[in-house]
């Protein structure tokens, strides 16, 4: 059993021999409310990283929506991909495994899967978010895209003291439909761009687009610039990587960036800002849970994505009077509201 789990409720592997689908669902806690996180597809060198995956991804998960104040628990759904794409009848395969848990996870699409998977994966589970029903919720890249924007306005002001990310420089690692989202956002802000990611079509549009600067993938997270906003995959800072980034701040989407607690340590030792990950990126899950909830009021999922600054900025005032990780502040913010008496569900407008 790998490690991760122990402090998990709920983890199952299944696969289904007619359709060739092999997925993990891992369930962290509900105890704040349904395990709420999107479902992956990705293509994994083996089972054992994919179940690695699914488990810090639905821990971090847990934390998210507890620091975001949804009436939601931590899960996440992985597919192991091949080189086909993936069918209806999997993702039909995929919403009975959902429904067989009876509520306890709801899923939204995340990397790999679109809004158009999602409303096949509805055909069998009631259990669905991110639809953009009645032009409510739907994709939540755009959301992310303007939580982490938020975010780096704050950490900007804190690190940098400055007021306005016009003539800042902005390495974005990823250009998917977060990272692309948050490059025009910087860009319509008067931020110099450099990106890199692996589809160098889209690369290309951005620079056209945006007037980046494209960045080979493998240098982009050292890049002498303002700040660096991981936009891609998880564990991206590592012990080997910390000592060369030349950023003053780290602020992106994507998800675990750091591989373990002490490069969180360290990036505090070399000056660097670390924008924890599952503060930043929020923006989506309000989105996804606005529209579970079913909430009416567009401007509720704006306040709250506002309020990831205010939190932001909390958590960085806190960890320089503590002289401790951003990281290790937001950890503990979290759990207090996981050992907190849990509040009656709240009803949105």
């Amino acid at each position: 059993m790998d490690a991760f789990a122990e402090d998990h409720e709920q983890m199952t592997v299944r696969q289904d021999s007619n359709t060739g689908l092999k997925a993990i669902i891992a369930i962290h806690s509900t105890r704040l409310g349904p395990a709420a996180g999107g479902c992956r597809r990705w293509r994994y060198p083996d089972t054992a990283s994919a179940v690695t995956d699914a488990l810090r991804l639905s821990k971090s998960m847990t934390y998210k929506n507890a620091l975001a104040g949804l009436p939601f628990g931590g899960g996440k759904s992985v597919i192991l991909a091949d080189a086909q794409p993936i069918t209806e009848a999997q993702l039909e395969v995929l919403g009975e495994w959902i429904e067989a848990l009876h509520g306890r996870y709801v899923v939204a699409e995340d990397v790999g899967m679109r809004v158009a998977d999602m409303h096949v994966v509805r055909r069998r589970t009631r259990y669905v978010s991110g639809l953009g029903l009645n032009g409510i919720g739907g994709d939540p890249s755009p959301k992310t895209a303007l939580g982490v924007y938020r975010g780096i306005e704050v950490a900007v002001r804190h690190r940098l003291g400055r007021n306005d990310l016009g003539g800042l420089t902005v390495a974005i690692q990823g250009l998917g439909n977060v990272g692309f989202q948050l490059a025009k956002r910087l860009h319509r802000a008067g931020a110099q761009l450099r990106v890199a990611d692996l589809n160098s079509k889209q690369v290309a549009r951005v620079v056209e687009q945006f007037k980046a600067t494209p960045v080979a993938v493998d240098d982009i997270l050292f890049q002498d610039v303002d700040v660096v906003a991981p936009c891609a995959l998880g564990a991206i800072v590592n012990k080997t990587s910390v000592e060369h980034i030349k950023a003053p701040i780290i602020a992106g989407s994507a998800n675990n960036q750091l591989s373990t607690a002490s490069v969180g340590v360290r990036l505090r030792e070399r000056g660097v800002l670390y924008a924890p990950d599952y503060v930043i990126n929020a923006g989506g899950v309000i989105s996804v849970a606005h529209e579970y909830l079913g909430g009416e009021d567009p401007s509720w999922v704006g306040q709250r994505i506002d309020a990831i600054g205010s939190l932001l900025s909390e958590i960085f005032v806190t960890a320089e009077r503590e002289k401790s990780a951003t990281q290790a502040i937001a950890e503990r913010m979290a759990e207090a509201v996981l050992n907190a008496p849990v509040p009656s569900l709240e009803i949105v407008a």
